[in-house]
């Protein structure tokens, strides 16, 4: 008997259908059947199925003589289950990667409830791919399991059928079965959360609900939408022969009246001269099982009414209404944007004519993300080294709360954003500050840009579209003409800064600002960064820190980071860091030892946490190596990156560490301890001394005497010999490590 009996119903998906089944096949938790049915589909359905079941012994391969429609032939597929549990899985969706060891994991947690609910993203033709806005009712919080009664908020989660696992003893004493026509789901999701004596959730997305251009059954205009009454007719008799039920009338009465609105509103579906006789047949339904009980606010009042009523002529008034009125509110606030844009761009110009004030700076990174990199490590010791200098930052409002106290923080477009761009002395940042900046005379900006290069950057990236996609080159050389000062970490930055960003700026090799802290960071700062991310004392903490593929969207998921520890054991963690321009985390996982840390404002203070850095050609590991701990690169994919975006150097033949071409090399070279062994010391000592000559504890400091303070650079203190820094000790539980050679 399987775990798990995966039913697929497959009607006109042949585009689709081998994705979806090898999204089940592949899945890490094998123990499961899975069960196709073809149902009398007229493309090439029924051959990929015979080719799956031909291959692989868990594929049972059904063939039903004539099309049934969806519910049937679930149904068929409900009548050769076998397994514990029973999952339903759409011809053209997929299971996420270890979707159904999740779920497996979860069911065993939560002691093999009779159904458990987990979430999905809908993933569109572009590959974008968007969470349900619902996935919050899906909290794994409090006792598990529990009764519908206790979480009532699940029925406002998309009410379909391949959003949960169902314990097959459950559904065979129920008598559960689909019925045909359109909107199946319905008689059968309802009922099954009603009946259900212990329900359970999991905070993951299992599966990717595809949103396809056309081809979608609810998106036709047939007379088979009218399929709705008759399932809500089915709902209803559900509860009216159970009086214990009788509870949940109020809430289906007002689901079944917002879904009646909601087709026939939908445009498109109904044909035409078929509304009126929809809007009848709604009123019909509205008054035959209305329930006292049901509040809605104010304007589902008012559509519920109508629906009693039956007015579909002033229902169909009052929604052109709306919709007329939602697009006069957008052209309204478009102009006034346009109005208030045109204002400040005035007071610009006005604050330009003013004198530049010579005690005041202005900083920003990563496009306004928050206090980071080297700005604000420049920005911390100008408070420091230069206290007569004013200083401020530039960043959104969801990050105002990382600018520290004593700087000013501006938001970018306002008034005093502009004020600041016009009339500070210092401009320092990261990227480019806003195309229509003025550079005036007596203004001195500041370039620090956010890492050693390996990739191409720059006009380098001129005959490589894959990964200059929208680059404008004229303007990024009008930006780059307004720098003066260009600060890198290295000779090898230098001169790839120079080439690519040609300009006449002056470069200052004062090191990497935003490395500074490596250096003057102690074991005691290291232990509370540790705590504050939750890594449990003596654990060995390993940060995963892929960069951005520009020739892959949606970016590819290349390391299965639950593997990994499986194999790595009970005393690692993996501190999960995706690339900034991602804007999210990784994949999610019920694995309490992946610890998502892409929304930590400041990545030095994970590297100080952290024991070994797993990357791939993130520069991340250029600044890394200044803390001389072991780096492990994954380069599983060198061929595409190499070909899409470029790299200055063979990484893999002048590495920071060890070098893994495959995730079981990955996982053999943590196995033996290669990761922290001495060639990997020795790799890292060379690296070390040609990418971080100057990352000694004092470049910003370097910085603010010579551009805030005007010390000449020759009066500067001497750079530290690499051998003579002590970095921040790391303090995880994987033993001694080999120290780089002296």
């Amino acid at each position: 008997m399987p775990r798990f009996s995966v039913i697929v119903p497959a009607y006109k998906v042949q585009a689709y259908l081998h994705e979806c089944l090898e999204s089940v096949l592949s899945q890490s938790c094998g123990d499961l059947e899975l069960i196709a049915v073809d149902d009398c589909s007229p493309d090439g359905c029924g051959a990929v199925i015979d080719e799956f079941a031909a291959l692989d012994r868990r594929v049972v391969a059904v063939h039903l003589p004539e099309n049934a429609g969806l519910g049937p032939a679930r149904n068929a597929g409900l009548a050769r289950a076998t397994g514990d549990y029973i999952v339903f899985l759409d011809g053209d969706d997929t299971f996420v990667p270890g979707a159904l060891q999740a779920i497996a994991d979860r069911l065993k947690e939560t002691g093999s409830p009779d159904l458990l609910v987990y979430d999905y993203a809908r993933v569109y033709w572009s590959g974008e791919a968007v969470r349900n806005e619902f996935h919050r009712h899906l909290s794994e919080a409090g006792p598990a399991p529990f009764p519908l009664t206790e979480r009532p908020e699940l029925l406002r989660v998309l009410m379909v059928v391949w959003n949960k696992a169902y314990k097959r003893e459950f559904v065979e004493r129920e008598g559960f079965a689909f019925p045909p026509g359109f909107y199946e789901d319905t008689p059968w999701t309802y009922p099954a959360l009603m009946a259900a004596g212990s329900i359970a959730t999991l905070d993951r997305v299992c599966v990717h609900y595809r949103q396809r251009r056309t081809g979608s059954i609810l998106r036709t205009t047939s007379l088979r939408h009218f399929d709705l009454f008759d399932q809500y007719e089915r709902v209803f008799a559900f509860i009216d022969a159970r009086p214990e039920l009788a509870r949940w009338r109020p809430v289906l009465f007002r689901r079944m009246a917002d879904h009646f609105t909601s087709v026939f509103t939908a445009r498109g579906r109904l044909p035409r001269g078929t509304r009126a006789a929809f809007f009848r047949r709604a009123r019909g339904h509205y008054r035959r099982y209305r329930t006292r009980g049901a509040t809605p606010k104010l304007t589902t009042r008012v559509r519920h009414a109508l629906v009693r009523l039956g007015s579909h002529r002033t229902y169909r008034a009052l929604m052109a209404a709306r919709v007329l009125l939602r697009h006069a509110l957008r052209y309204g606030s478009a102009a006034a944007r346009a109005l208030r844009g045109a204002l400040l761009q005035l007071h610009y110009r006005v604050q330009l004519c003013l004198p530049v004030r010579a005690d005041r700076a202005v900083f920003a990174a990563y496009w306004n993300r928050g206090y980071a990199c080297s700005p604000a490590a420049i920005e911390e010791r100008v408070r420091e080294l230069a206290p007569h200098v004013r200083t401020a930052w530039i960043c959104a409002p969801e990050h105002a709360a990382t600018v520290p106290p004593g700087t000013r923080w501006l938001r970018p477009g306002s008034a005093a954003y502009w004020t600041a761009l016009a009339r500070s002395a210092y401009l320092v940042n990261n990227v480019n500050f806003d195309r229509r900046l003025v550079k005036r005379r007596g203004q001195l900006l500041i370039q620090t840009q956010h890492g050693t290069p390996l990739k191409h950057m720059g006009l380098d990236l001129q005959h490589r579209p894959a990964a200059a996609r929208s680059l404008d080159f004229a303007q990024l050389l009008r930006n780059i003409d307004k720098w003066d000062c260009l600060i890198t970490a290295n000779r090898h930055s230098s001169l790839v800064w120079e080439r690519v960003y040609p300009a006449a700026y002056r470069t200052l090799e004062f090191g990497c600002p935003r490395n500074d802290v490596f250096q003057r960071a102690t074991a005691s700062d290291v232990a509370a960064l540790r705590e504050s991310l939750g890594i449990p004392e003596g654990h060995t903490a390993i940060l995963y820190a892929p960069t951005h593929r520009d020739y892959a969207h949606p970016q590819p998921r290349l390391l299965d980071l639950n593997r990994l520890l499986l194999a790595l054991g009970p005393r690692y963690v993996v501190l999960a860091r995706p690339h900034p321009t991602h804007g999210t985390g990784p994949e999610a996982t019920t694995n309490p030892r992946v610890i998502d840390v892409s929304a930590h404002p400041a990545v030095e203070e994970l590297c100080l946490a952290s024991d070994v850095l797993v990357t791939d050609y993130s520069s991340l590991m250029f600044d890394y190596a200044g803390l001389d701990r072991p780096i492990v690169v994954h380069t599983e994919d060198w061929t595409a990156y190499d070909a899409a975006r470029g790299t200055y150097f063979d990484l893999r033949a002048f590495p920071p560490g060890a070098v893994a071409r495959t995730e079981d090399e990955l996982i053999d070279i943590f196995a033996t301890g290669h990761w922290r062994g001495s060639r990997s010391a020795q790799l890292r000592a060379a690296f070390r001394a040609r990418f971080c000559p100057y990352d000694d504890g004092y470049a910003a400091e370097r910085v603010v005497r010579h551009l805030f303070l005007g010390e000449d650079p020759a009066a500067l203190p001497p750079v530290v010999p690499v051998e003579d820094r002590r970095p921040a000790p790391a303090l995880g539980g994987a033993g001694v490590l080999f120290p780089a050679p002296r």
